[in-house]
């Protein structure tokens, strides 16, 4: 399909799904008192929500391409597991972080702020244990890989022993559940202030470096002989997915499936071309979390968090490009 007319259909479903964000959710809008409260509420959800699908989504396309592999997600690298465990730590510490902080820096940021200096820690150390591995003679994507699977892992587990921890409080225990869980409730301008120059950034950068992945799909070998320097462009790849991973912790906690499934659907409209791939899975990202978080509101009860709503959205849709990919000979 040609990238105009599938980018100007994204662009409506973007429009469509955030007036259905808009519409959506517990309040009565006909109420002239309380309706630009809630519409204002809702806006920022769908600012917040559009902007960690957008940044989840690229982010996949980086780890797929760099990994010749379609099945390949951001979480891979642990630097997802690694802003969540900074979350968590503030959280945590709430008390003592807060008193740190300068006054003219909002207590709300605190804990996006650890977010992403967790993701940039363990993007650090994942880096560090790579170039160690490496000047012994590994296998650059294999040892990206184990390391991150390594990482992630320890990561997840550290996050749950915090989480056991605020169970000593019930509030503060609810928080990091729900946190865990993923959600954009909550969310102000100051965290949509934070997140743009980060995703938009971050997918400035992908896009820029789609030629190179173009290239890299053909094998790391090829791509040297062809005048790629390889590991630059590995260090830059990950640096840049874990940006956009950070970001979309931040704002978001636990989003599952994601940077697994839009860009997996989208390359059937799109082809392999990475140029052309990343614009579209970022705006197919902003209208799959939009919808998600939309959909987390009509539960009669209280709100379903949206990292379940994505899971079980997403799940199945990968199970079926799966068999799909598999009657087709292509996985």
């Amino acid at each position: 399909m040609r990238q105009g007319p599938l980018l100007a259909l994204l662009l409506a479903a973007v429009v469509i799904a955030a007036t259905v964000g808009l519409l959506s959710g517990h309040g009565d809008l006909s109420d002239a008192v309380s309706r630009g409260l809630y519409l204002e509420l809702r806006g920022m959800r769908v600012v917040v929500a559009g902007l960690a699908g957008a940044a989840l989504a690229v982010a996949g396309v980086l780890m797929q391409g760099l990994f010749r592999n379609p099945l390949a997600s951001p979480s891979v690298l642990g630097t997802t597991a690694g802003a969540a465990l900074g979350g968590q730590v503030v959280m945590m510490g709430h008390g003592a972080v807060a008193a740190t902080l300068p006054v003219w820096f909002a207590p709300e940021m605190a804990l996006p702020l650890g977010c992403l200096i967790g993701a940039a820690l363990s993007l650090a150390l994942l880096l560090a244990v790579v170039r160690r591995a490496m000047a012994a003679g590994g296998d650059g994507l294999v040892v990206v890989l184990l390391v991150g699977f390594i990482l992630a892992s320890a990561l997840v587990s550290l996050g749950a022993f915090v989480t056991w921890l605020g169970q000593e409080r019930w509030e503060l225990g609810r928080a990091l559940v729900a946190f865990s869980l993923g959600g954009v409730d909550g969310k102000g301008l100051r965290h949509a202030a934070l997140a743009v120059p980060l995703v938009l950034g971050g997918i400035i950068a992908a896009w820029s470096w789609g030629r190179t992945l173009d290239v890299l799909l053909a094998g790391e070998d090829e791509a040297a002989a062809l005048g790629v320097d390889v590991h630059a462009a590995r260090r830059w790849i990950l640096a840049w997915t874990a940006i956009l991973t950070g970001a979309a912790t931040a704002i978001g906690g636990g989003v599952a499936f994601v940077g697994l499934v839009v860009p997996h659907v989208l390359r059937f409209f799109t082809g392999v071309e990475h140029r052309r791939l990343i614009p579209a899975a970022a705006l197919g990202g902003a209208v799959f979390v939009i919808t998600c978080d939309a959909l987390c509101r009509l539960s009669p009860g209280a709100e379903l968090p949206l990292g379940v709503v994505t899971g079980l959205i997403g799940a199945p849709v990968f199970a079926w490009l799966l068999v799909r990919a598999g009657r087709e000979g292509w996985l």
